[in-house]
């Protein structure tokens, strides 16, 4: 647990995921929706430089101060020496944006033998004028850059990849809005495309025969991740549309069961996991929304579900508050007691309990309960304990802003009416605000400040405008039960 400084209180850090943060973005492109575009991201990511460039020399010379995306399109990434980027930058990605419809669905081989240019990049996203609006998709796709230097860096930090498993760049493009909207600082992405590159970043070994557990476990990422989003055909080997989902789906449930499954495929073979994973049509009206609920619920991201022996909803807790007061009631010698017990048992297994404390940003405690294996009542003692320590700590845990203390909501509207726009930016940007709200037990406030885009006065008033709306929602609230 943390330790109490000078002043008797408790410090608020935050997590940050991404310690290497993308400083510049190079696009270069023939198509004018992706200019316009990329001129337009600063309103998103106001922390990064845009640069719009003409000419394929200088995208090939271009030295960037720190970690750097580059976008191109299909006119333009035949053109660039992706080789001398590289060389001059060592924290680049280089993205495809391909309005091609045969780049769009391909798997990587086909679309590199048919189109050899695709080979230079090394992320591929599909863009369109109806469902892959570049202005949607821009984002995204510099976060997913991020993400990708950061993983590769493989930085001593503790991380939360969802690992996405899908060939067609079109659904990538379709989905990953929706996936940064829902998770915005709190995890990675990590996109594979086929069969080898998924068992390499999971297992370390492009083949079953070859995994090893101890090099699995030190040198695979499957430790990270958190959620694995698949399809059930994409290519294995030399087969483009191979079953290889079957496998990879079979092992991950063999090796770490306690990693949530979405199985994204209309293939009447993705039945045969009804039981196993979450099954997701893809492509059908509302599928992307029904994914959304199902990632909040077994992510930890959202609210902390208990389920049933039959997998129904028991309960639905909002906050560390009333995990702490389920906690009480499995100590119960009755029925309910018992029952809760055994899913508390379950759930500790699985790292249920620590995944939801880090999601919501209590990582010390999360540490600590990470992984527990202990059972019964001993079990219970030790939740017990640590929840109402943690939950003894949160009214001297402050949000530090500009040397001000802030302890509640109004101390939270004070500040952000006088701070200088400097200030608040960066933590905006950061996810602390959220943060910080999460953790005093206002997740529904937090849910809506994350992600929280813009700058300047806008980002300022429109911050102050969602606060004060839910400190009236939590105000009538208190008074009902005051009632």
């Amino acid at each position: 647990m943390m330790v109490r400084d000078q002043s008797g209180e408790f410090p608020f850090i935050p997590r940050i995921i991404n310690p290497i943060k993308i400083g510049q973005a190079v696009v270069f492109a023939g198509e004018t929706l992706i200019r316009e575009a990329a001129l337009l991201l600063a309103e998103d990511i106001p922390w990064i430089e845009i640069e719009v460039l003409h000419d394929p020399v200088t995208v090939s010379n271009f030295k960037a101060t720190g970690a750097v995306v580059f976008i191109c399109d299909d006119t333009a990434l035949p053109f660039v020496n992706t080789e001398t980027i590289r060389k001059n930058n060592p924290d680049a990605v280089i993205t495809l944006l391909s309005a091609n419809p045969y780049i769009q669905c391909s798997p990587p081989r086909p679309a590199r033998e048919k189109y050899p240019y695709t080979a230079k990049a090394d992320l591929v996203f599909a863009y369109d004028t109806t469902e892959c609006v570049p202005r949607v998709i821009f984002t995204p796709v510099v976060r997913a850059a991020e993400d990708l230097i950061n993983i590769r860096a493989s930085l001593d930090v503790r991380r939360f990849i969802f690992l996405v498993v899908d060939d067609e760049p079109r659904w990538l493009s379709q989905f990953l809005p929706v996936l940064y909207s829902i998770i915005a600082q709190r995890a990675d992405v990590m996109v594979t495309r086929t069969y080898e590159e998924a068992m390499q970043f999971l297992f370390a070994s492009e083949s079953e025969a070859d995994i090893e557990p101890e090099i699995m476990r030190s040198q695979g990422h499957a430790r990270d991740v958190v959620f694995l989003i698949t399809d059930i055909f994409f290519p294995r080997g030399d087969e483009p549309e191979s079953d290889a989902g079957r496998d990879l789906i079979r092992l991950v449930n063999q090796y770490y069961p306690r990693i949530p499954i979405v199985i994204a495929s209309k293939a009447e073979e993705a039945e045969t996991f009804r039981d196993e994973a979450f099954l997701l049509p893809k492509g059908d009206p509302g599928s992307l929304e029904e994914l959304s609920d199902h990632i909040r619920d077994f992510s930890g991201m959202g609210d902390f579900l208990v389920l049933n022996q039959k997998g129904e909803v028991q309960h639905r807790l909002i906050n560390i508050h009333d995990i702490y007061r389920m906690i009480l009631a499995a100590e119960r010698d009755d029925r309910e007691g018992r029952e809760l017990r055994e899913i508390v048992e379950s759930y500790a297994e699985k790292d249920r309990f620590s995944t939801w404390l880090y999601m919501h940003s209590y990582q010390e405690l999360g540490d600590m309960l990470r992984p527990r294996h202990t059972r019964g009542r001993e079990l219970i003692s030790l939740l017990n304990k640590n929840l109402d320590d943690q939950i003894r700590q949160l009214d001297a845990t402050p949000l530090v802003i500009d040397d001000t203390s802030i302890y509640s909501i109004p101390d939270l509207l004070e500040v952000l009416r006088t701070a200088p726009e400097e200030v608040i930016q960066p933590l905006s940007d950061n996810d602390v605000f959220s943060s910080w709200l999460d953790r005093q037990g206002y997740s529904e406030l937090a849910e809506e400040l994350r992600p929280m885009h813009g700058s300047g006065r806008k980002l300022g008033r429109t911050l102050i405008s969602v606060i004060e709306k839910w400190q009236e929602i939590y105000e009538e609230e208190n008074h009902a039960r005051e009632i």
